[in-house]
């Protein structure tokens, strides 16, 4: 059962209570035998957990109440047109999330924004090789999404809007950049004609936007806010944005997925890469980046067993079970490896991360 000074932080937070409320309150409730806080928290501070909890789902309620957000808003879009379906979203929204304040339909009805917002885009900018290949237009393609994204954050506070926001502008900055570049040159092509530059400007954003993540991270360390949601739903992006742009740096002279090649130098390469983002996700207590590159791990793992002369069944299920076991160990043993890596670090940069 939650703690009830953890329910009277959550109550502060949503504009329920003011906080000096809640602060008298525990006083008030201890003197009459409640227990507040086995752990005799700060006033209105919840123990700190070892988990990552972004607050999605807080029932079944919001689970069924997702359902049918989900199966009306399907029949909507498929009987109605683009344009009934963003006034519907905002009316749901308004009900369940202005008012009632749901997680989870918070979160399904963010996504339906921004799905819409990418149908809207694509009815006025049709995909077409010049627009996903060498960037002509795409810069008009973005610019919609930080901005409703952004509008839609400041109406409904739902720490997966701000996210996208953020995301959507880095994403407008690079296309700004690469047509910038574009110009200057006078190659149209530029993305396709210079493809070791382009993908040290993915890694440098991919670096940004994990700087941004970890600067809202840092301003929570108790991860008490919706700050920590939004770093959550960031690090879920730059993770990944990390280890695949750095994989386009090593596949200039290759393809994708030619670290599955048995003769490949690659392969070893990304496992360390891999494993170096997992100690990231340690220190900073992120298992996105754990997740984040468990496909190019066992896609690693692949190549390192197809350079013996085991048979197909032995690459594909001695594969499944080393990632298996490797999410087990750090799964199981998150805090007391997490532990162990954080005495190798200084002091002052421990007093900044969350506790382990």
């Amino acid at each position: 059962m939650a703690e009830l000074r953890s329910i009277l932080d959550e109550a502060a937070r949503e504009g329920l209570i003011t906080a000096e409320a809640g602060e008298r309150l525990v006083p008030f409730l201890a003197a009459r035998g409640v227990v507040v806080d086995a752990r005799s928290a700060g006033p209105l501070e919840p123990a700190w957990s070892d988990t990552e909890t972004p607050r999605f789902v807080r029932g079944f309620h919001d689970v069924l109440i997702t359902i049918g957000i989900l199966i009306a808003l399907a029949g909507l879009w498929g009987l109605a047109s683009l344009y009934a379906v963003l006034p519907a979203i905002l009316v749901l929204a308004e009900i369940l999330v202005k008012r009632q304040r749901l997680a989870l339909p918070a979160v399904v009805l963010t996504l339906a924004v921004f799905a819409w917002t990418f149908r809207m885009m694509l009815s006025i900018y049709p995909s077409n090789a010049d627009l996903w290949l060498t960037g002509d237009g795409i810069d008009r393609f973005i610019v919609a999404f930080p901005v409703i994204m952004g509008l839609f954050y400041l109406r409904y506070r739902v720490p997966l809007a701000l996210a996208l926001s953020i995301f959507s502008g880095l994403a407008l900055v690079l296309a700004l950049v690469f047509r910038l570049l574009q110009w200057a040159s006078g190659d149209d092509a530029f993305i396709l004609n210079h493809p070791t530059l382009v993908s040290v400007i993915l890694f440098a954003c991919a670096v940004g936007l994990f700087v941004a993540a970890l600067g809202f991270d840092l301003s929570d360390r108790l991860r008490r806010t919706t700050r920590s949601d939004v770093a959550f739903w960031l690090h879920l992006v730059a993770a990944p944005a990390l280890l695949y742009s750095i994989r386009i740096l090593l596949s200039l002279d290759g393809g994708w997925l030619d670290i599955m090649d048995a003769n490949s130098f690659k392969t070893p390469v990304v496992v360390v890469i891999v494993v170096l983002l997992m100690l990231i996700g340690l220190i900073i207590d992120r298992r996105a980046f754990v997740t984040s590159g468990l496909l190019t791990l066992g896609l690693a793992i692949y190549g390192i067993f197809r350079q013996g002369s085991a048979t197909v069944d032995t690459y594909i299920f001695g594969t499944l079970i080393i990632v298996g076991v490797i999410v087990l160990v750090i799964g199981t043993g998150w805090m007391p490896l997490r532990r162990i890596v954080l005495r190798a670090l200084p002091s002052g940069l421990v007093e900044r991360l969350p506790p382990g």
